[in-house]
């Protein structure tokens, strides 16, 4: 049976989680599945993990469009010859049209839902929500994702629902001091604290920079460069010298500020998994997160995670990791933890449900 794949998101995202999630899914499955079929547009290059994807060997379609920002939007009708059936997967909340699609719509989060307003949330929605409700099967990557749907969703049959967790990559390790990149790291290891990912309000940035200040910690920043209205708050709060940020940096060079920072603080209100929780596990950097969404799901087994969103409650549990037999005891823990999850093992969950659905619609 055919597999078409839409890779938009490529196109729509520079970064970001659902890329991650992608790439991972894709680099796998084009070692495992011959018979692949890949939408792909431009500007796939500008994608920091879609560039690095070798699909040269692969069978490519470009639909033709006028103007891309109304493409993402749509629905695709993938002429096909035959009658034979074949699975389409979007990358991005669309479906195909023609009667011989079996459709496939991943679910990643409910952060529209919960936290947008205005006519960003309500175009975001309606795709997300006719994307699911067309769907044959759907994929949430987390069994509070899968809960959030059948909230907002009630009406979709949970029969359809297949909870798929995501992995987290085999670039995050421990590694040797000595192995400590100093450019990266204006600070002594161990004397900053990570935030890492988007600076939304629902991400609690703010929390943090006000609980970090009042300790003698410094902050290292990952993401997208910071506004001008971030960059006063935080020299409100401490000084110019405490504080600096990394702009998209790879995995290696994360993993090396993971490897020397005191903590990932991680107090996000809102996740559909969480990646960087397992990435700072994997290379045994203590989390400190809140107790909320998938986050529980995801962390394990721990004394870090906060009940309340208070700079007390986080600076509580910086104290906590000044106990060195603790610390010790928190990473060995957060290492066995982030071990219960692989991209391997995601990709070959998706592929178990390809098959499936081979194997239940070649018997009709």
């Amino acid at each position: 049976m055919m597999i078409v794949i839409d890779n938009i998101v490529f196109s729509i995202q520079k970064s970001g989680g659902i890329s991650i999630v992608w790439y991972e899914l894709i680099k796998r499955l084009i070692t495992k599945e011959s018979e692949l079929t890949f939408i792909e547009y431009k500007g796939t290059k500008k994608n920091i993990f879609g560039r690095k994807l070798k699909l040269s060997n692969c069978k490519l379609l470009y639909p033709k469009y006028l103007v891309f920002q109304l493409e993402r939007y749509r629905d695709l009708y993938f002429h096909k010859k035959g009658n034979k059936r074949f699975i389409f997967h979007s990358s991005y909340y669309r479906t195909c049209l023609n009667k011989k699609a079996i459709n496939i719509t991943t679910v990643h989060d409910f952060t529209y839902e919960y936290y947008f307003k205005g006519l960003k949330k309500v175009v975001h929605c309606w795709q997300k929500h006719r994307a699911i409700s067309k769907a044959d099967y759907i994929i949430c990557i987390s069994e509070n994702t899968k809960s959030d749907l059948l909230k907002f969703m009630p009406h979709i049959n949970e029969n359809k629902i297949k909870v798929i967790y995501n992995g987290v990559s085999e670039e995050y390790f421990p590694i040797s001091s000595k192995d400590f990149q100093k450019p990266l790291n204006p600070f002594s290891p161990y004397t900053f604290v990570l935030f890492v990912g988007g600076r939304e309000n629902y991400k609690n940035f703010e929390l943090t920079v006000k609980a970090v200040s009042k300790t003698n910690f410094n902050l290292i920043i990952v993401g997208s460069p910071l506004t001008e209205k971030e960059i006063s708050f935080l020299n409100s709060y401490m000084d110019e010298s405490r504080y600096c940020s990394r702009i998209r940096i790879s995995n290696a060079e994360l993993n090396n500020l993971y490897n020397q920072a005191y903590c990932l603080l991680y107090p996000s209100s809102y996740e559909g998994f969480g990646i960087p929780v397992l990435e700072s596990q994997k290379s045994g950097c203590p989390v400190i997160a809140y107790n909320r969404s998938s986050i529980p799901e995801i962390i394990g087994t721990t004394p870090l995670l906060i009940e309340t969103l208070t700079t007390e409650a986080i600076t509580e549990k910086l104290d906590l990791l000044g106990d060195n037999e603790e610390r010790k005891k928190i990473i060995k823990e957060g290492l066995e933890n982030a071990n219960r999850f692989s991209w391997d093992t995601m990709s070959e969950n998706v592929l178990k449900l390809y098959n499936n659905i081979i194997n239940t619609y070649s018997l009709k």
